[in-house]
């Protein structure tokens, strides 16, 4: 015991000779996080206004530190409120949002103290937008997975983006199924964990409600119910 605090003391002193601290985020949990400074700049309003938010704040226990992500005026955050997901399964989790860009629609963003972790790629044209369903290990392989509706208007296509390696890889899609209508300030379904997660949606035309589980890098759909 004696020896292990001695090492630890050591390499503590190793890092403070360095010049080199730690920052909250890099070893305390993620209490909470919210969007702040509103803005008018991106006047898309598919969440039934035209205020979206130009700044996330994160808060960090017990040492209640907070970091603020401000955008460039080129960007908002469109989005009802950040998620709080374990993106890289560390015991800390991490601020997964809605981000938009005046000239190329919203992307899906993972974000800490330290600022953008990783992101999916811009959709591509202004005024395009997505719907997360949040994350978890769909299909049990041990990596985390994000899942958003590309479009829920227009393209109501499913997709999913596996994280490994600090980065998002596309993995599978799709088509013909949705979670939001336009004007809507909440995103209705999600993932759900019973022996095995489930996103539920809903078809196209809003008449089921639609299960989907990922196994072995395919999709597969169950009507549960009408809508």
């Amino acid at each position: 015991m004696r020896r292990a605090v001695a090492f630890v003391a050591a390499a503590l002193c190793v890092l403070a000779n360095s010049g080199w601290t730690a920052e909250p985020w890099e070893f305390e949990p993620l209490e909470w996080a919210k969007f702040a400074e509103p803005t008018a700049r991106y006047p898309h309003a598919v969440l039934g206004d035209e205020i979206e938010f130009g700044a996330l704040v994160l808060k960090y226990i017990p040492g209640h530190a907070k970091y603020t992500i401000r955008l460039p005026q080129d960007r908002v955050f469109e989005d009802i409120k950040p998620r709080l997901v374990d993106i890289d399964q560390d015991g800390k989790r991490e601020a997964m949002v809605v981000e938009s860009h005046k000239a190329k629609g919203a992307r899906l963003a993972l974000y800490n103290g330290g600022g953008l972790i990783a992101a999916t790629p811009y959709i591509g044209t202004r005024f395009r937008w997505l719907a997360p369903l949040g994350a978890a290990d769909l299909d049990g392989d041990g990596h985390m997975e994000v899942a958003y509706i590309d479009r829920p208007h227009l393209a109501k296509t499913l997709r999913i983006w596996r994280f490994k390696n600090g980065a998002l890889t596309e993995i599978a899609t799709r088509p013909g199924l949705t979670n939001h209508k336009i004007g809507w300030d909440f995103i209705p379904g999600g993932i759900r964990s019973c022996e095995t997660p489930e996103m539920i949606l809903a078809d196209a035309n809003w008449s089921r409600i639609i299960a989907v589980t990922l196994s072995d890098g395919r999709l597969e759909t169950q009507d549960i119910g009408a809508y």
